[in-house]
This record gives structure tokens, sequence and C-alpha cells, in this order.
């Protein structure tokens, strides 16, 4: 087995200091591996080709609700799913696209390319499912997902 040590790697800067033990550079190459495809744009550039990515979000609370906007584009609503459990909020959903190029009865050119969203996470409180609401318009998916009520921290008295 051949250990090819990088230089400048985009993790770098995120380290404290140089690992000079053989054990650490074999640790730092496997992290620099494992994390290549997302330092080289591989997250971002499986969103615009085949795969599933995690749409990006903006989560704003006010005092009776959390606002979500999650960006979708291509997405369908009738192919958008999104589940609540209690504080967990998850967001699927799936865009498919066809070209189709044809001469008279004979087919030149054909592509087709899925793509799949999908996000989980958890809000502080928990949601009142039965008064959810989401649109989506132009990409990107509204929610308005209010709290639910009682749901505050209970003080009981020490005897």
């Amino acid at each position: 087995m051949n250990i090819v040590r990088r230089t400048a790697s985009p993790l770098s800067t995120y380290r404290p200091g140089a690992i000079e033990d053989q054990f650490g550079r074999m640790l730092e190459d496997m992290f620099d591996n494992f994390f290549a495809p997302l330092a080289a744009g591989g997250g971002a550039a499986r969103l615009a080709g085949d795969g599933v990515g995690a749409p990006r979000l903006n989560i704003t609370e006010n005092e009776n609700a959390f606002e979500v906007q999650a960006e979708m584009p291509g997405v369908k609503k009738e192919d958008v799913k999104v589940a609540i459990d209690g504080q967990r909020v998850t967001l699927e959903g799936e865009s498919k696209r066809e070209d189709e190029q044809r001469e008279g009865d004979q087919l030149v050119y054909a592509e087709r390319s899925v793509r799949k969203f999908t996000r989980s996470f958890m809000l502080p409180t928990e949601v009142d499912d039965a008064g959810a609401e989401a649109r989506l318009e132009d990409g990107v998916l509204k929610l308005t997902l209010p709290k639910k009520q009682g749901s505050e921290a209970k003080r009981i008295t020490i005897q």
C-alpha cells in the first residue's frame, strides 16, 4: 500500500497544528480522502446532477410559530413530502427531467435525470402538526409550523 501525502489540504485551515507522527498523518489522509468530494464542490455538484441532495434552509422563529424556507428547484408539489414528529421535521422531494429529440420516427437524443432532496432537522419545541401549512412557490417550499401550546418547561417545588 502506498500512502501519498497531499499538500495544501482544504481542511488544513481548521486544524490547530500539523500532526507529525505516522498515525496522525494516516488519520489526516483518511479525513482528507473522506471529505475531498465536499471540498472540491461535490456536495453542491450533486444537486445539479443525479443523486441525493439536502435542500438549503432558512428557519425563523416568532412567538407562535417557526417559518421554514427550503430550496427545492424543479420539484412539483405532488412530489414533496413533509413529515412532522414532535420536534423533528423531515422534508423529501424528487425532481424528474426528461429531454428527448427525434428526427421523424428515429430517436436522436434522450436524457433523463432524477434528483432527490431530503433533509431532517430538530426544532427547539414541539410542533402542532394539525395547524401546519406548506406552500411550494418558484422552487421554494415555505412551511409555517405553529408551536404546540403547553410545551413549556414545568417548574415544580422541591419538598
